[in-house]
């Protein structure tokens, strides 16, 4: 016998042998599908979405980075990497306890310290311990956002501290009103998706107290370019793709919702990109890379609070607004130097989320929100809850967070140096450089 038919019999043999292991697996998949039991196909997508959720803090390590100067390559990196560990710490010590456990108005209790009597076994849908891993990554990403705004100024043993205490008396509380039974499912009518309040106007509005804390860079560092339009494009894409996951896992399962907001997801960022592109060639007379993946960003954000609870063309609304929007606050931040936000978080992220919220109140469908209707649909509720929401979100986080960076000032010094500043901190404070 030749070797070519002994390939192929051994070939067809073990497509015989695996397709009954699949046959067989199935059957006992089959046998175990009622009531009562593991929904394991949830179970497997909120665990890709945990993924992809944690893929986009390394991307907004690629993202901010590739944005700022090189000299500020690897201070980007070490942040970003610092604050994944100091939230995945605080969220699994007491972050996940304080936003998640009691029915206190303003934060939870430590019912759950240390993720006590959090298990992995699920009876029905997903386990608790996977829905805290799942939102352990917003935090995550939450923190990483703020980076940007006080980006190349801001000391790195400063920093760890600040978002050491934010994490607990900023982040956990924010997410305990809104998912968690707190101050805004008490008191008001409010819906946010996946974070439009909790993650980006959280974070929009805190970089803005740093950045008003710790003052504005040199004027040499300022006016520099993005160093790496390349890397800040990779940034952005690994940020979209997450988005699939943060957006499109917030459901808690899998199933026909899951799909539509993913549609509306990638809807809202091309229609936020392409009116970023068109109000930019009108304004500008071009356009480039930044400006494209900045409006794709808005269009992202955007959505964000709306995602379960809008249909195509509002998305595509949504989107569209979003990037003009988020356009004019990047031009108006630009031209004030008291408002150094290196990397406009709060004109994509901050206003980016506020429309999103306001837009969640005018064009929320009650098909897709169980009965909860928006403005177009003839309820002023939901519209009056999120406005209130809204600046609730902004004065709380702006306020703890300037208080919490003013003491640890008063306990180390804050900011870097103009010398330190244009050498930079990746050889200041780390001694490496990104590149040979």
């Amino acid at each position: 016998m030749g070797t070519k038919k002994r390939i192929a019999i051994i070939a067809t043999m073990a497509l015989v042998i695996c397709a009954a292991m699949m046959v067989f697996a199935t059957q006992g998949s089959d046998a175990g599908t009622g009531e009562g039991t593991e929904d394991t196909g949830s179970i497997t997508w909120i665990m890709v979405c945990s993924a992809l959720v944690f893929i986009m803090s390394p991307g907004i390590a690629f993202f901010y980075g590739g944005m700022l100067r090189k000299q500020s390559m690897s201070s980007m990196i070490t942040q970003t990497l610092i604050a994944m560990g100091v939230m995945t710490v605080s969220w699994v010590v007491v972050g996940y306890s304080l936003s998640f456990s009691g029915d206190g108005t303003f934060i939870g209790d430590l019912e759950h310290m240390f993720l006590n009597g959090v298990t992995e076994n699920a009876p029905t849908g997903i386990s608790e311990m996977e829905f805290a891993i799942f939102q352990g990554m917003f935090a995550m990403i939450t923190a990483a956002i703020v980076l940007g705004a006080c980006a190349e100024r801001i000391r790195y043993t400063a920093m760890i501290w600040f978002l050491a205490i934010w994490s607990v008396i900023v982040y956990a509380p924010m997410a305990h009103w809104v998912w968690g039974g707190g101050l805004f499912d008490q008191y008001l009518t409010v819906l946010d998706y996946a974070g439009g309040t909790v993650v980006h106007i959280c974070a929009g509005i805190t970089g803005i107290a740093l950045v008003l804390f710790a003052g504005k860079r040199s004027d040499m560092v300022r006016n520099s370019r993005a160093h790496n339009i390349p890397l800040a494009f990779l940034g952005c894409a690994l940020l979209w793709f997450g988005w699939i996951g943060f957006n499109g896992g917030s459901g808690l399962s899998a199933g026909g919702e899951a799909v539509r907001v993913i549609m509306v997801t990638m809807t809202s960022a091309a229609c936020g990109m392409i009116a970023w592109f068109a109000v930019q060639y009108y304004m500008v007379g071009r356009v480039g890379v930044l400006g494209m993946i900045a409006g794709s960003i808005a269009g992202l954000v955007g959505i964000t609070p709306a995602a379960g609870y809008v249909g195509i063309s509002e998305a595509m609304i949504i989107g569209a607004v979003t990037g003009v929007l988020c356009f004019f606050a990047v031009r108006y931040t630009k031209g004030r130097e008291k408002l150094d936000d290196a990397l406009d978080v709060f004109a994509v992220h901050g206003v980016g989320g506020i429309w999103g919220a306001i837009a969640t109140g005018i064009l929320a469908n009650p098909d897709y929100a169980g009965g909860v209707a928006g403005l177009i649909y003839g309820s002023w509720d939901l519209f009056i809850g999120q406005i209130v929401a809204v600046i609730i979100t902004l004065v709380f986080c702006f306020a703890v967070s300037y208080c919490i960076i003013f003491v640890i000032s008063k306990f180390m010094r804050v900011r870097v140096t103009e010398e330190e500043m244009l050498v930079g901190q990746d050889i200041i404070e780390h001694g490496e450089n990104a590149y040979m």
